[in-house]
């Protein structure tokens, strides 16, 4: 009987078994595949993540090389932009020279030339011994030899009274009216000069650019004479030249203008293209952007320090006698100061631009500035609801377009700049403040209104 009983137990349990086999294999099987396949995911994720880092390797040094270039051209592009305003535009050109003759070394050179110009043509002790031969004729022989004995000393006092007058005619408005005049004809000569002509009131005399005199010598004639030293009337035309800049290299100078003028417009845009390609195949375009914005302030820096070191060597190249020293550093620092102008607006804007980037990052540093920032403006806010004072609808209608009211304003501003025609570092400046007030009223008449405290009963 057991084993009976055990026998149909035993088969029930043997078909269970292998009933239920196929099933655990099957699942089983299931398992194993998915495994197998989630492995060859990973392992095409892993071989698709080394390829495109191996594609992503050349974009840094590519992005480094093209900001480097940018940055390299963009000082060059200042130079060019600066000379290509000194020969096209008349108005800038004398708007940049005018200045000169109200600098008082200036003043002193041209009234030393003008001076001994005048009186060089003007024999004093011949005119003294004509006139004590006039009086001795006329008998009055004692005036006569009076004049004879102290013709030095008269000869001394026209010249100390003709350098005198020289000196005052040179500081009137009339003689800075002239002055504007002779630069505006000044302007076709030295184009002249760069193109390899010469003439006009502008010319080479052997390494020196010099300016012709002449009208100015006119002028100060035109006065000596209203003042009653009426001498100077029977004097012969005068054709003198004041030295501008020595020019040891006008052919390489003449070569470069050419070339500068061609590429006047070609070098800034390609600077800039430079620059923002570079950043535009950066893998991580802020960190390139503030990079890019560093190495051009650092360009301009460059730039700067070139000048001063150039202005060293212009000073150390004029002799003092032809250009007394102070004279010959206002003529340069008057000639340079639109480059320095444009560079220290470079330097600021791109300083402004580093600054924007880093503060719109995601750093810790940054975010703790915009916390601060929006804390600060939800200070102000919730102290004037509690004064009574509400936004209403148009807080909400800029609560919800805050991110189109930033860039709206930041767009409004960068348009006022490039159409401004030459902004300084102020102007700079005040667009920033304005840009950021404008910003700060956003964030207070768009946030979120501060819940008030419950009252404590």
């Amino acid at each position: 009987m057991s084993e009976d009983s055990e026998g149909p137990g035993k088969a029930a349990r043997s078909e269970g078994k292998g009933a239920a086999a196929p099933e655990d294999e099957h699942a089983e099987l299931e398992r194993l595949r998915a495994e197998i396949a989630g492995l060859r995911g990973e392992r095409s994720q892993q071989a698709g993540g080394r390829r495109g880092r191996r594609r992503g390797r050349w974009r840094a040094p590519v992005s480094a090389a093209l900001i480097t270039l940018g940055c390299v051209l963009a000082p060059v592009a200042v130079m060019g932009v600066w000379a290509a305003n000194q020969v096209s535009n008349t108005d800038r050109y004398v708007a940049n020279m005018t200045p000169l003759i109200q600098d008082p070394a200036i003043q002193q050179a041209l009234s030393a030339r003008i001076t001994t110009e005048i009186t060089s043509r003007i024999d004093v002790p011949a005119v003294a011994s004509q006139a004590a031969a006039e009086l001795s004729a006329n008998h009055l022989t004692r005036l006569a030899n009076l004049i004879r004995t102290f013709s030095g000393q008269i000869a001394s006092g026209v010249s100390s009274a003709i350098a005198a007058a020289v000196a005052k005619v040179v500081a009137s408005p009339a003689m800075a009216t002239v002055w504007v005049q002779v630069n505006r004809a000044a302007h076709a000569g030295i184009v002249r000069v760069l193109s390899g002509q010469g003439g006009g009131a502008v010319n080479v005399v052997g390494d020196q650019v010099v300016l012709n005199l002449g009208p100015l010598i006119t002028q100060a004639e035109q006065q000596l004479s209203a003042r009653g030293l009426t001498v100077v009337n029977s004097l012969p035309a005068i054709s003198a030249t004041f030295p501008l800049f020595e020019a040891p290299n006008l052919a390489k100078a003449q070569q470069g203008y050419r070339l500068i003028v061609t590429l006047k417009w070609v070098l800034p845009l390609l600077s800039i293209a430079l620059l923002a390609a570079g950043i535009y195949m950066a893998g991580r375009r802020r960190r390139a952007l503030i990079g890019a914005a560093l190495g051009l302030a650092a360009s301009m820096l460059v730039l700067g320090i070139a000048l001063t070191i150039a202005r060293g060597l212009y000073l150390n190249s004029v002799p003092t006698s032809m250009l007394p020293a102070p004279a010959a550093a206002a003529l340069y620092d008057t000639l340079i100061r639109f480059i320095r102008q444009g560079l220290r607006v470079i330097l600021v804007v791109a300083l402004i631009i580093a600054a924007g980037a880093f503060l719109t990052g995601p750093s810790v540093t940054a975010v703790r500035i915009r916390r601060a920032a929006k804390s600060g403006a939800g200070w102000v806010r919730a102290r004037g609801e509690r004064a009574g004072v509400r936004t209403g609808p148009a807080g909400e209608w800029t609560g919800a377009h805050k991110n189109l009211l930033r860039v709206v304003c930041a767009a409004v501003i960068a348009v006022i700049f490039l159409f401004w025609g030459q902004p300084s570092v102020a102007v700079v400046i005040w667009l920033l403040v304005i840009l950021l007030v404008l910003l700060g009223l956003i964030e207070l008449l768009g946030g979120r209104p501060v819940p008030r405290a419950a009252p404590q009963r």
